[in-house]
């Protein structure tokens, strides 16, 4: 359920999926003619709220911000696009810096598109959202020519959430210390020595099978002849003269 913050200010928290959720903050920021002090509880108020949102949750700051954020964001980089429009305004200043404080991106100013889509009327809504999920926004734009009833345009974002899975990893346990101080007993090093004599014929003929095994290899690969010795062979056995000396070339 939707809960209000402010007369300006409303959040609700949706479920995606098992431990996902979304957070959906809707704001009508004060106009540009508000007292300064007007604006400056407004963003408190903001900054409080997304503060206290969980660092895992999706979030999409919407609304009204009557604000303009400009077209140059080479003060703004990670906060900003390269499609902006426009001028930046006092309220424009306002916005862009509450984003960079936690790291939220206008998504409005991601993609190119004709400036008519750019802006929902004098001075622009926005749907901003954090800057590791940009990508979740497919786009932002304006619809024009949509009956609302009122002079603002509708604004419009394509949104698919990527949720990421949680992976139990196998084998991560970190592995178990030696406990030296043990052998400073006599019973422990006892132990340790019987265990040692029942485990110690299995090591030695592990051993003896492992180096039976690579003499084996070893003597096949030594009696290997290489091809162009065996075709001379074979040559010599089949005329029953005496081997020539002969240039081969290997096959």
């Amino acid at each position: 359920m939707p809960r209000p913050v402010s007369d300006r200010i409303t959040t609700m928290r949706l479920p995606l999926s098992k431990d996902n959720f979304a957070t959906i903050i809707n704001v009508y920021a004060p106009t540009m003619t508000n007292p300064n002090e007007n604006k400056e509880v407004f963003y408190n108020q903001l900054a409080s709220v997304l503060s206290d949102i969980p660092r895992t949750d999706k979030l999409l700051l919407i609304g009204d911000f009557n604000a303009r954020i400009g077209r140059a964001n080479d003060k703004w980089p990670l906060v900003m696009g390269n499609h902006g429009i426009g001028k930046c305004n006092s309220n424009g200043e306002l916005l862009l810096a509450l984003c960079s404080e936690f790291e939220l991106i206008v998504t409005n100013t991601m993609s190119k598109q004709k400036d008519e889509r750019k802006t929902t009327w004098m001075h622009s809504s926005f749907i901003i959202t954090r800057c590791r999920d940009k990508m979740d926004i497919h786009s932002t734009r304006a619809m024009r020519g949509a009956n609302c009833w009122t002079n603002h345009q509708m604004l419009r974002s394509k949104v698919a959430f990527r949720i990421r899975q949680k992976h139990n990893r196998q084998g991560s346990s970190k592995p178990t210390k030696l406990n030296t101080a043990k052998l400073s007993t006599i019973s422990h090093r006892e132990s340790l020595s019987r265990r040692w004599t029942v485990l110690s014929p299995n090591v030695r003929r592990r051993k003896t099978q492992h180096q039976t095994r690579n003499g084996q290899l070893c003597s096949r690969s030594c009696t290997t002849q290489p091809r162009h010795i065996l075709a001379s062979q074979a040559e010599n056995t089949t005329t029953g003269s005496t081997p020539t000396t002969r240039s081969y070339r290997l096959l």
